[in-house]
């Protein structure tokens, strides 16, 4: 016999309360959605745009995914390698360098560096690196590299351009514009180069050049310029004559200037002075060798001249005393009448007062 089990209706209470949470919840997704779809009215996307984009999002994500596993498991260098394999087998590997622009560089160099990836697959030759260790060579200021199938890679290079030549406590140096040290260079390869000198001297070429563009017809003369305490220069010139400019980039050039003026005037460059100095604003001072002996003779000549005086003196006083003495014993030996003893004695005293005189 079956029986019907009749459940006990929920009381209102409960109903109430289950009503509100549903009410809350129609409520709240009124509100996310409205504020989703103002934001989604902003963007200039129709929804199936807005669809495509999304999709195409989570497949990047997906093969980022792939990828960063892929990596681990070191898939990516396998066929690396793999691809290098073919490829060289197609006869497509690093078998020839072509160097292009190498006047002073030496090309054996550019070689050494190029040749280490021989026998590489050349899409896979580092033409990168290759570049960056063509650029620490001291000649090349820059540098293209290409590649060339199916087995050469060319190297453009552009050299630096050696301007000035750079004295050093053991060597000469070739260096350029910016100091940068090119090779050693023997004296008498040295030519018509200007010689620099003196601590960071290589770093100031360039202003130097601008230097002595302010007196063109000085600047050939110039054959070496020392860098004097980081502020200044000291010019030779082919006369071995030296200028000592001030400091400062207008006192140096205006200094130059005056100077380039005087030397056209007064033909100062292959004269007797050996230095010029114009540190000083608005004057010049000259230092002449051998002046300072000259006047040291000239002083020595002067004190021997009095002391030969002196001693003319002391003779000539030596002889006036003796003929002082003479004259009295005559004047004695004549003394006697008394009249003429009294006239000798008025001369003896005559003579002696002379004698005084002449001391005197």
């Amino acid at each position: 016999m079956s029986q019907t089990l009749k459940r006990k209706a929920p009381g209102v209470a409960r109903v109430a309360a289950q009503q509100g949470k549903a009410r809350k919840a129609r409520a709240a997704r009124a509100r996310t959605g409205s504020v989703l779809d103002a934001v989604m009215s902003w963007l200039p996307f129709s929804d199936e745009q807005l669809h495509r984009i999304f999709l195409g999002l989570i497949f990047a994500v997906a093969i980022a995914a792939a990828w960063a596993v892929a990596l681990m498991a070191g898939v990516p260098s396998l066929a690396r390698d793999q691809f290098g394999m073919v490829a060289t087998n197609a006869g497509f590997a690093l078998r020839h360098v072509e160097v292009r622009g190498a006047a002073r560089l030496d090309k054996l160099k550019v070689y050494e560096i190029a040749f280490a990836q021989k026998g590489q697959a050349l899409p896979l030759v580092d033409i990168e690196q290759l570049r960056a260790d063509l650029l620490q060579l001291s000649w090349v200021g820059d540098a293209r590299v290409s590649r060339q199938f199916p087995n050469t890679v060319v190297v453009d290079i552009v050299e630096r351009q050696p301007r000035a030549v750079l004295r050093k406590p053991d060597r000469l140096m070739l260096i350029d514009d910016h100091g940068t040290e090119l090779e050693p260079v023997a004296p008498e390869r040295i030519g018509s180069r200007l010689i620099v000198s003196g601590p960071g001297a290589g770093q100031q070429v360039e202003a130097l050049s601008t230097l002595l563009e302010a007196a063109p017809a000085l600047k050939p003369q110039v054959r070496e310029a020392e860098w004097v305490g980081n502020r200044r220069w000291n010019l030779t010139f082919k006369t071995g004559q030296v200028l000592a400019l001030p400091e400062g980039d207008k006192a140096a050039p205006n200094a130059l200037i005056a100077f380039a003026r005087l030397d056209g005037v007064n033909r100062l460059l292959g004269g007797k002075v050996a230095a010029f100095d114009m540190r000083a604003p608005d004057r010049i001072y000259f230092r002449v060798p051998g002046r300072t002996e000259d006047e040291a003779r000239a002083a020595a000549a002067v004190a021997a001249a009095k002391v030969a005086a002196a001693a003319d003196r002391a003779s000539a006083e030596a002889s006036a005393a003796a003929a002082t003495g003479a004259n009295e014993d005559k004047g004695q030996g004549a003394g006697s009448a008394p009249r003429k003893a009294g006239a000798g004695s008025t001369g003896g005293s005559s003579g002696s007062h002379s004698g005084h005189r002449e001391d005197t």
